[in-house]
């Protein structure tokens, strides 16, 4: 039978992952590392994560690389019980335990089964940003402390150990996000945060619980930042930065990209600033025009995509920072991850999206478990369908591939979930179309650069 506990080989699996970690936890980074890589190799069986732990072999036996330069500096700037739990946490139950149990219900119940769940903990926040997906809920959902649990307890059944909030501002709930971090201290916590509501008592409660590692918002530097959060943002963001900095805390942060500000967040000064400041990794996103009165002049222009996938790519080799692009690292998670297949949305209504940015639905945690949404037509459509385009560089059903979304929602019978102004998903998609076909020849030809498109050797060029 399924449970949120361990079973007693994965028990034994985590009291031996946890003894070699705290061992290699002390003292030099160049002697510990290989340690803790070796004591991975002894405990994961040889054929799992083959290309994940051949990456970490690359780095750790060439040690003069931007790679080295970043794990070493989680040594020197992080709590050293913070940092224990945190590679317990992805490393042991996120990965060695939690990819099993998911790859064993996937093929159990023939439907995706994520690696993480993104929830809405409410729909409030202290900031308005221009084109807001999340404003669109209106500022008055809520989840209870009891739906989240529950939420985390469903998910660890299926192997889920990575938890991500959004919102609204997650930190308005932040005394029961710290309450459900204490309770699932096996658990992984991500927040995406505008960063106003960080201080010194929020800062002591995530050293107390050490599982909660915050996204902080920002669009490049002050100017760009404050043009579409509010003047005072940036500033905003930088005493964050600088109290998880004084606290040892690990913390990294969210970019948006749009046509406005791609110039300032591709900027080389830009991401050092961010190593400056502290920050161990940076995700981007690209604008999507979601809700019925969104602005599309904010789109980026395939020129301005372009750019982020080479600058994010170059600085990859030289910047000690871990970075994913969620639309143009396509072909290294082999198309679109939504709709379960990596993660999937839960909002303060409760309604269970494929995506953050796909506010369309066909069950709610209300009244639907977990796994029984999986199974359901529309996020069996993104089982079935995915991926959506054999250049990966082209993954999404809304803003790559014209119309795809729309037919899955019409075929699933699912409805929006915007309670303010529902938007037709056919009017979402003609928002992006354009824009669709702008990106198909530019794509293609960085698709060509960067493979063997045909042949015996067809694949990733080296």
């Amino acid at each position: 039978m399924s449970s949120t506990k361990k079973t007693i080989a994965e028990g034994a699996q985590s009291a031996v992952a946890r003894k070699l970690l705290a061992y290699a936890q002390g003292g030099d980074p160049d002697v510990q590392l290989p340690k803790m890589l070796k004591a991975v190799d002894a405990l994961v069986p040889k054929d799992y994560l083959v290309e994940q732990r051949a990456l970490f072999h690359e780095v750790i036996d060439h040690p003069d690389n931007n790679w080295m330069v970043l794990l070493k500096s989680l040594w020197a700037d992080i709590d050293p019980d913070v940092l224990q739990k945190v590679l317990e946490n992805f490393l042991v139950n996120a990965s060695l335990i939690g990819l099993r149990r998911q790859d064993a219900a996937a093929a159990e119940h023939g439907c995706n089964v994520p690696w993480a769940l993104l929830v809405d903990p409410t729909s409030a926040c202290n900031l308005h940003c221009t084109g807001c997906w999340a404003a669109e809920y209106g500022d008055r959902l809520n989840l209870t402390f009891e739906e989240l649990d529950s939420i985390v307890e469903q998910g660890k059944e299926l192997g889920v150990f990575f938890y991500l909030f959004s919102g609204g501002e997650p930190l308005v709930r932040k005394r029961d996000v710290i309450r459900l971090c204490e309770k699932h201290d096996d658990c992984a916590f991500t927040a995406f945060t505008n960063a106003t509501l960080i201080d010194d008592a929020l800062a002591e409660d995530m050293l107390r619980v050490k599982n909660l590692i915050p996204a902080i918002s920002v669009e490049g530097f002050e100017e760009a930042t404050d043009a579409r959060r509010g003047e005072g943002t940036y500033a905003a963001v930088v005493r964050a930065m600088e109290v998880l900095r004084r606290h040892r805390l690990p913390f990294g942060v969210s970019c948006c990209y749009t046509h406005a500000n791609a110039a300032s967040i591709g900027s080389e000064a830009f991401f050092d600033d961010l190593v400056a400041r502290g920050a161990k990794f940076a995700w981007f996103f690209t604008y999507m025009p979601v809700g019925a009165s969104a602005p599309t002049d904010l789109l980026a222009t395939a020129e301005d995509r372009a750019f982020m996938y080479r600058r994010i790519r170059a600085f990859r080799e030289t910047k000690p920072l871990f970075t994913m692009d969620f639309w143009n690292d396509g072909e290294f998670t082999q198309g679109c991850i939504a709709g379960g297949r990596r993660y999937l949305h839960i909002n303060a209504n409760g309604d269970i999206e494929p995506c953050a940015f796909i506010h369309y639905s066909d069950a709610n945690i209300r009244d639907t478990p977990l796994l029984e949404a999986l199974k359901r037509p529309l996020f069996m459509a993104y089982h079935d369908n995915q991926p959506f385009n054999g250049n990966h560089l082209r993954p999404c059903p809304v803003l790559d591939n014209k119309d795809r979304l729309a037919q899955m929602v019409e075929a699933s019978g699912a409805r929006s979930t915007d309670l303010e102004e529902p938007e037709d998903a056919a009017a979402l998609c003609a928002k992006t179309h354009a824009a669709a076909d702008r990106w198909e020849p530019v794509a293609q030809r960085l698709w060509e650069e960067g493979h063997w498109t045909s042949g015996p050797n067809a694949g990733r060029r080296k």
